[in-house]
């Protein structure tokens, strides 16, 4: 191995070579690192530019009526919830994207095609004569950003030893999970300058006097796309001997783990990005003067999720898990008790102590599952858990919706919420962490 290294460090190229191996110690400190961690920064803004995209709507979609809008309130919740439903689809698709067509390939493609639905939306929300069925398709268009975290994370764990996988995995999906909180924040403030108003049209003035440009929050992200489109063609790698046909990575169907991984996947990052996707919407139903820390739910969360990832490297991942799902039940049962009495502070505290429980078992989950599979089996099943959980950017919501509309109340979703995380917490325990479990992890 020692001249496969030297081989290596005489390339005068910075591309990885063919005998990728991370966890030789020898080839990960003489050269695997450097690799690895290029690739892995140039990930993550890539991927936050797709976690932005994907959740645009849910900030979008709440001042859609100030500006001349008539969408009802289960269509508004519609729009923000269908990005999800999309791009929960196509991260089936993308979980195999990497293994066919190699890493640094699929990232150009996934990154280049979000610029398609920023366009469009910046076009769109200018005329309030937009049927709503143009709304739809560009809220369908946005999951195509929600497609690219299973092709992401799937693409970064063949770079790491599995000692460093999970935070590895935690740092690329924390800090690309951000974009859920960055285009929370950054919208309210971009849309009321008239930044692009020479080449991205005029703004729209509501009822009050005050002048918005609606389209600056997705004209906005076009420019960034473009950027980090170049930076993955030019400095990302293709890992070389990853390459397999979707028949031969979708073994991990046949898995009883990977269906166990993906129960326990929903339960944390399907939480995180479905309430991140409701919560503006919570907001303005029920504090509308408080909407503008929409953004802090999505933002701790993500930044729970490397620490997640972290302390199960140190700790174990089963034992991170059945923590943050406890803490989970908690933050839902306070969120359900100070909406009751219509306690902003204390409704704040619930649901913040819930996004970050979310970050932290999102995060601890996949450090679990590079020590439950094989390499090329952890890989896909990686992108197949993160496919199922993503529909909680759709199902979140639209329960929500379902909630007050029959019920008259959101606490009937929470209770849902409830059980599941119970559920999850059994699962967790019997499979990863009773005396006798055939898995410690």
């Amino acid at each position: 191995m020692a001249t496969v290294v030297e081989k290596q460090l005489k390339k005068k190229q910075g591309r990885i070579g063919a005998n990728w191996d991370p966890e030789n110690p020898t080839f990960w400190a003489a050269e695997g690192r450097r690799h690895a961690t290029r690739n892995l920064w140039i990930s993550v803004p890539a991927l936050m530019l797709s976690f932005i995209v994907w959740q645009i709507w849910s900030v979008v979609a709440v001042r859609l009526n100030d500006i001349g809008f008539a969408f009802s309130q289960e269509q508004l919740f519609t729009l923000a919830a269908i990005p999800g439903l999309v791009g929960a689809t196509l991260r089936f698709v993308y979980t195999f994207g990497v293994g066919q067509f190699g890493g640094r390939n699929w990232t150009v493609f996934s990154t280049a095609i979000l610029a398609v639905p920023a366009i469009g939306i910046g076009v769109a929300v200018q005329n309030p004569d937009t049927p709503y069925s143009t709304m739809l398709l560009l809220a369908a268009l946005c999951g195509l950003g929600g497609g690219s975290f299973s092709s992401s994370v799937a693409n970064i764990s063949f770079f790491f030893p599995k000692k460093e996988k999970g935070t590895a995995l935690g740092i690329n999906g924390g800090l690309g999970n951000m974009g859920v909180s960055v285009v929370q924040f950054v919208t309210p403030l971009i849309i009321t300058t008239g930044t692009f108003a020479a080449i991205g049209g005029e703004g729209q003035v509501l009822q009050n006097g005050q002048e918005l440009w609606l389209q600056n929050a997705a004209f906005i992200w076009v420019i960034p796309i473009i950027i980090v489109t170049l930076a993955a063609l030019l400095g990302m790698d293709n890992v070389p001997g990853v390459k397999q046909s979707p028949a031969a990575q979708f073994v991990i169907v046949k898995r009883k783990h990977t269906w166990i991984m993906t129960w326990l996947y929903v339960a944390t990052f399907g939480s995180f990005i479905g309430y991140s996707a409701a919560f503006p919407l919570l907001l303005k139903a029920q504090f509308p003067e408080k909407l503008s820390l929409a953004f802090l739910g999505a933002l701790l969360a993500a930044a729970g999720r490397p620490i997640g990832g972290w302390i199960s490297d140190k700790f174990g991942g089963s034992r991170v898990t059945a923590f943050t799902l406890v803490v989970m039940t908690i933050g839902a049962l306070g969120v359900i008790h100070f909406l009751d009495q219509k306690d902003f502070n204390g409704f704040l505290a619930s649901f913040l102590v819930l996004f970050v429980a979310a970050g932290i078992g999102s995060g601890s989950t996949f450090q679990m599952i590079p020590n439950i599979f094989p390499v090329k089996e952890a890989a896909p099943v990686l992108g197949f858990t993160a496919a199922f959980a993503a529909y909680g950017s759709f199902f979140i919501p639209k329960l929500f919706g379902w909630s007050v509309e029959t019920t008259g109340t959101y606490a009937t979703a929470f209770y849902v919420f409830i059980v599941f995380y119970i559920i999850s917490f059994g699962l967790n325990w019997y499979f990863y962490q009773r005396r006798n479990a055939k898995i410690k992890c």
